[in-house]
């Protein structure tokens, strides 16, 4: 295990942590490979990985959350991100704080992303102290929406995403949701 590196948190296999130069071209690799942008418009290429992980950065520092870059720690492999980042497109949802993954898909079916997404979601109740955290898939995306159900959240409704009104296969998403139980105790 690296531990050089420095995570602002961990899981049981999993380390999260600030972007580097180094994983640009490794998230570029992940962004671009069509079974992993499957539930996307596109994929995306190196300018627009490179735009993504700035705008993470510039998060992080900003809010002390983003989609933070994910390493195995036994491999000290990175395999993607898991993590929050604010929704603010046009909805009566908006603006929200929103859980997200994308893994390589070397590293599926090992349970990575349920795991990650419950560290996050650790990590944004009790230490951000978020009231609550949404997340959106396309309807079509089966796989992610079993991960939402597996790590608490539940359906609150279907919705037209406004960004993808274009996009007959992937316009009609869901909307997850999950509450902080911590503000609920004391």
């Amino acid at each position: 295990m690296n531990t050089t590196k420095n995570y602002l948190f961990t899981s049981e296999r999993l380390g999260f942590r600030n972007w580097t130069e180094s994983d640009i071209p490794k998230m570029a690799a992940i962004n671009s490979n069509p079974n992993v942008m499957e539930f996307f418009p596109s994929v995306q290429d190196f300018e627009q990985t490179q735009r993504f992980i700035k705008r993470m950065q510039s998060q992080l520092q900003e809010k002390d959350y983003c989609y933070f870059a994910v390493d195995v720690l036994e491999t000290d492999t990175f395999i993607g991100f898991i993590g929050l980042s604010d929704k603010d497109f046009e909805s009566d949802f908006t603006p929200s704080v929103d859980i997200g993954w994308r893994l390589d898909e070397k590293h599926w079916k090992k349970g990575y992303a349920t795991e990650g997404a419950l560290a996050c979601l650790n990590y944004g109740f009790k230490v951000l102290k978020f009231d609550k955290i949404i997340a959106t898939t396309p309807g079509i995306n089966l796989k992610s929406e079993e991960v939402m159900k597996k790590i608490g959240m539940e359906k609150v409704k279907n919705f037209t995403h406004p960004l993808l009104l274009d996009d007959e296969r992937l316009r009609d998403c869901l909307l997850y949701s999950v509450k902080n139980q911590l503000t609920n105790e004391s």
